[in-house]
């Protein structure tokens, strides 16, 4: 079978105070900005193959447009559309424009925005900008967090499962690993890929009745140490921590996530495995196995509850959402959250 996707490009998120979030992303996060048209603001991290990885533009509550990602060859595109104009979800062709060549943009089953292309130029920093090794597209940045790339993005549906068989079947995304309860069996989480990464999409229960909901996007630094500066930096800086550092069961990458100035949710990670067996088969986690925390010995906070756009109904918890405690779940993630926002 042909592999379609290759990997995770760029992301577009809603900025409820355009000029705060650019000033965020630059100062406290460590982005630069590339370019301003069509009332859009691209911005890049240092190590970015391409011209940039998040795009900002103009919402009134903090949220996902669309996530962008480049397949494996022109062929691949063209059989990728195909097969999505053979679904109910069928989708539409895109004029090359803002750094890309032609692109088929599509919503699928549960409401998540898509954009697949093929065509886009390697970036090369120049001028101050130049890196003096070959193979990287600038020179390392020292601002803020300065990730060296945008790592991936975790979604929020209605069905785990169904989320990942439909991409699977759909798409070719490798499903890596599930999450869950056995008793009741409810599954709340799941990781798919398009490469060698433990995963580049992930699934989160969501309850609510708005579909296309994202939990957070995340950065990619390169140790360790450089984790534990952002946590430093961010804290220093008036964000503060909304979980970790720790390190995740699933993926065993080290994460810290914290909320960026329109209120979204944002991951930084680093480590984890590599997965190159063509025909993995996903292992079943639960919290007991240390799914979420690797040591087993950390309580996800209940403000991780929230996805974006805001709902009146909550996503999953590590324990997983057990029909009937909806509206305690709702109660302790507002008073936990009132609290995260007044510290």
């Amino acid at each position: 079978m042909i592999h379609l996707l290759s990997h995770l490009s760029h992301i577009e998120i809603y900025a409820s105070d355009l000029e705060e979030s650019v000033r965020y992303y630059e100062e406290q996060v460590g982005l630069r900005v590339v370019d301003r048209a069509h009332g859009k603001v691209y911005l890049r991290c240092w190590g970015d193959y391409y011209a940039y990885s998040v795009v900002l533009t103009p919402g009134d509550e903090p949220g996902m447009v669309s996530m962008a990602w480049r397949t494996s060859s022109d062929e691949a595109l063209q059989e990728a559309a195909r097969r999505l104009d053979a679904t109910e979800y069928a989708g539409k062709w895109k004029d090359a424009g803002e750094g890309l060549g032609r692109s088929y943009v599509f919503t699928g089953p549960y409401g998540h925005t898509m954009q697949l292309f093929w065509e886009v130029d390697l970036y090369k920093g120049e001028g101050e900008f130049a890196s003096t090794y070959p193979d990287r597209p600038s020179k390392r940045s020292n601002q803020g967090i300065a990730p060296r790339q945008l790592d991936h993005v975790t979604i929020a549906a209605s069905d785990v499962e169904g989320f990942a068989k439909w991409y699977n079947e759909t798409l070719g995304f490798r499903i890596m690993a599930f999450a869950g309860l056995e008793h009741p069996d409810i599954t709340f989480f799941g990781v798919l890929t398009t490469n060698e990464k433990s995963h580049d999409l992930g699934i989160l229960l969501d309850a609510s009745d708005r579909p296309g909901r994202i939990h957070h996007y995340a950065f990619w630094v390169d140790n360790q140490a450089e984790l534990a500066r952002a946590a430093d930096l961010l804290i220093e800086n008036g964000t503060p921590m909304e979980f970790g550092p720790g390190i995740h069961g699933i993926g065993e990458q080290d994460y810290l996530y914290f909320r960026e100035a329109s209120g979204l949710r944002i991951e930084v990670n680093t480590g984890g495995y590599r997965n190159y067996v063509p025909d993995w088969k996903p292992n079943r986690w639960t919290p007991a196995l240390g799914a979420n925390d690797l040591y087993r010995n950390r309580e996800l906070p209940q403000s991780m509850l929230e996805a974006f756009p805001p709902a009146a109904a909550p996503t999953a918890t590590e324990q997983g959402l057990v029909p009937g405690t909806e509206a305690e779940l709702i109660e302790q993630a507002a008073l936990r959250t009132e609290r995260f926002i007044g510290s």
